[in-house]
């Protein structure tokens, strides 16, 4: 069955068709709140939040756009709250144990890559809500702008510009970084 029968079939009654719904959806659900949060736990919460949402709005969905592209918009929605709603974790330094000398630079490259992803992770929380999600949306799930668009419900031209301040004000931060 296809996404429009699925949602009839949801709509009408049928438990089981949602549960489809879920399964073919819930892998990119969950990327895009993983994303937000950097956090497997935290992801899975949204995601099944976004869900339980979907569920309670089906009845409304119009078929204006494609189901996907309203479970993103969920999603997002869903992501923008929380996150608005808590300041992003610090990450602690964990201790390490010595390495041997051959394992050292080794141990320095992985540490340094490591410390990078957490200063951009950190500089993406930082963002506005708006950025942060266009950049989500475009860097790691190659959304074009238009699809970003309809899931944020904004224009072509304002996605753009996000997208734009974004990766200027990462600029910006990063550099500040230690």
């Amino acid at each position: 069955m296809d996404d429009a029968a699925l949602v009839a079939a949801t709509v009408s009654g049928r438990r089981d068709a949602f549960d489809v719904i879920v399964e073919r959806h819930r892998r990119v659900v969950y990327q895009v709140c993983y994303r937000f949060v950097s956090n497997h736990e935290d992801a899975s919460d949204l995601s099944q939040e976004a869900f339980v949402r979907a569920w309670r709005g089906l009845k409304n969905f119009k078929g204006r756009s494609a189901l996907s592209t309203w479970l993103y918009r969920i999603a997002v929605n869903v992501c923008l709250n929380r996150v608005s709603a808590k300041t992003p974790p610090t990450e602690p330094i964990e201790s390490t144990e010595p390495f041997e000398d051959t394992r050292i630079e080794s141990a320095q490259r992985t540490l340094l890559r490591e410390e990078r992803a957490a200063a951009v992770r950190r500089a993406i929380a930082g963002l506005p809500k708006k950025q942060r999600a266009t950049l989500i949306l475009r860097t790691y799930h190659d959304m074009s702008h238009q699809q970003i668009a309809d899931i944020l419900g904004s224009s072509v031209g304002a996605v753009k510009a996000n997208f734009f301040h974004a990766l200027a004000n990462l600029k910006k931060i990063l550099g500040r970084e230690p």
